[in-house]
C-alpha cells in the first residue's frame, strides 16, 4: 500500500463530512502547476546578486527553505542579518512572478472536472494562500475561476499566515460553514499542517513536494491529482452517504 492510499488515523476521511458544505482550495501548486515559475524567478534573482556563491539553487533547496512559506519567513530565511533587504528582494521577486506566470500557468490535471463536481453540487468554496493578493487575484484569473471562489483569504491579512490555522478558520468564517463538513487541498507541507490545526481533512497534493514530506504532515490522503481514482472514490462514498442521510431524514 502507497502513502497514497493511506487514510491516517486520527484524521476525518472525506466520506464522514457528509453532508458536504465547502471545499478549500490553495493555490500556487494546487490550482496550477506554478511552482517551477517561482523557482526560476528565485534562481535568476538570487544568481543575480551572488547568492549561495553563485551556485544557482537546486530544486532541493526550493522545497526545503521556499515552497509553501509565506514571504516574510523566506525573507527571513534568505537574508537573516538584512530582513529590509529581504522584503524588497521578494516584492522583485513577486513582480518578475507575475510577468512569467502570465505567459504560462497550467493547471493541475483534472481541476475544471473536480470545480464543475463541486459547481453541480452547489457548494461554497474559497482559495486560501499564502501567495501576495496581486499574485493569487492573477493566477486565479488566469485559470477562469475569477467567478468560481466566493472569497480569497491571504496569509498576510491574516493574524497568522500558513502552517497557522488562522486563513483556514477565517475562510470558514467568511464562508459560514462548519469544519466538519468541509475538506481541504494542499500541495505543501505547510499548508497541511495549516489545514490540519484548522481541524479538517486535507487532500494533499504530490504536484512537487515529496510524498514522505507531505504525509509527515498528516493529509487525510495523498493524490497525484485531481484525476486520481482514490479521490473519486472517496467523492463518491460521500456522495452515497449524504444520500442515505437525506433518506433517513
Amino acid at each position: 500500500m502507497t502513502a497514497g492510499e493511506i487514510s491516517l488515523q486520527g484524521n476525518k476521511s472525506i466520506p464522514d463530512l457528509a453532508p458536504l458544505e465547502a471545499v478549500l482550495f490553495d493555490v500556487d501548486g494546487t490550482l496550477c502547476d506554478s511552482d517551477p515559475i517561482h523557482h526560476q524567478a528565485f534562481q535568476e534573482m538570487l544568481l543575480e546578486i551572488g547568492f549561495n556563491n553563485g551556485v544557482p539553487i537546486d530544486e532541493e533547496f526550493f522545497i526545503k527553505n521556499i515552497a509553501g512559506r509565506h514571504n516574510d519567513d523566506i525573507a527571513a530565511t534568505l537574508f537573516p542579518d538584512d530582513l529590509p533587504r529581504g522584503e524588497k528582494f521578494l516584492e522583485d521577486k513577486e513582480a518578475m512572478f507575475r510577468r512569467l506566470a502570465s505567459d504560462n500557468l497550467p493547471p493541475i490535471n483534472g481541476l475544471y472536472k473536480l470545480t464543475k463536481w463541486i459547481e453541480d453540487h452547489g457548494l461554497k468554496k474559497a482559495a486560501v494562500t499564502n501567495a501576495p493578493r496581486p499574485n493569487a487575484e492573477l493566477m486565479i484569473s488566469k485559470l477562469g475561476l475569477k467567478d468560481f471562489f466566493d472569497v480569497v483569504i491571504v496569509g498576510s491579512e491574516c493574524e497568522r499566515a500558513k502552517p497557522y490555522p488562522d486563513p483556514y478558520l477565517k475562510a470558514l468564517e467568511l464562508l459560514k460553514v462548519s469544519k466538519d463538513h468541509t475538506f481541504i487541498c494542499e500541495d505543501s507541507a505547510s499548508g497541511i499542517r495549516a489545514g490540519v490545526a484548522a481541524g479538517m481533512p486535507v487532500v494533499g497534493l504530490t504536484t512537487r513536494n515529496p510524498e514522505n514530506v507531505l504525509m509527515e504532515a498528516n493529509p487525510t490522503m495523498l493524490v497525484k491529482d485531481y484525476e486520481d481514482p482514490k479521490l473519486w472514490s472517496a467523492l463518491e462514498e460521500l456522495d452515497k452517504k449524504g444520500d442515505s442521510l437525506k433518506t433517513a431524514a
